[in-house]
């Protein structure tokens, strides 16, 4: 029972640590995957797992660990935030993989990528064709940006001599069933008036609706479960 008991707290001690430690050091590292975030988490992994398994490290050292960790990892962000120069050796910096619609091959060979891969990425942004990009990037997370050809880019409203739409924020009123009253007093609703509109589109009970959403000039859309 006591072999339990120890998991369970190692388990809500390194989540509560963890969990800490993501906000501390901000968004970046979850929207920002590089390869030495990436060895950060396995690294992050098996502090906890070793405080699971091996009877020579406790939740002391296990913490010691995060915090440490945390420490090296929030002075190398600070590091390049303040010295432009310290970005490329600390955080990479891109290959420019296809230039002026020729592929460098030699990027790709520096960055171990073949052109199954090239193409795999390229198609992710709408790109099936390497004739149809002009300039492509490989970011240091792994992921590509590319600018189309302009025969094949996509006109603008400016192209086009179209006006320029109103931009509205969609506002979510219900989700999963729950009514969401604070949105309702952002658009001077109250739930009266939900209900109303709700009875339009066919629903007489919010728990019916997996989700509701309002946007000015297109009303109330509502999707049931």
């Amino acid at each position: 029972m006591n072999e339990y008991l120890h998991i369970a707290l190692v388990l809500v001690v390194g989540f509560v640590s963890l969990f800490l430690m993501t906000k501390f050091l901000g968004k970046s590292q979850i929207s920002q995957i590089t390869p030495f975030d990436f060895i950060s988490a396995i690294v992050l992994g098996e502090l906890v797992g070793n405080a699971l398994y091996d009877e020579n490290t406790g939740i002391g050292q296990m913490l010691f660990s995060v915090a440490l960790w945390t420490i090296l990892i929030f002075t190398t962000e600070t590091i390049t935030q303040k010295y432009r120069k310290s970005r490329r050796f600390l955080e990479g910096d891109f290959s420019m993989v296809i230039k002026k619609g020729k592929i460098d091959y030699q990027e790709l060979k520096k960055n171990h990528m073949d052109l199954n891969q090239l193409q795999e990425l390229l198609r992710a942004k709408d790109i099936f064709s390497i004739r149809e990009c002009e300039y492509a990037f490989l970011e240091t997370n792994g992921s590509i940006s590319a600018l189309k050809k302009a025969p094949f880019a996509h006109p603008t409203i400016d192209d086009l001599k179209m006006k320029y739409p109103k931009v509205h924020i969609p506002i979510n009123l219900i989700l999963d069933g729950e009514i969401l009253e604070e949105n309702l007093g952002n658009i001077g609703w109250d739930k009266e008036h939900l209900f109303s509109e709700l009875e339009k589109k066919g629903f007489k009970d919010e728990k019916d609706v997996l989700f509701a959403e309002w946007k000015k000039e297109e009303g109330l859309y509502v999707q049931s479960y």
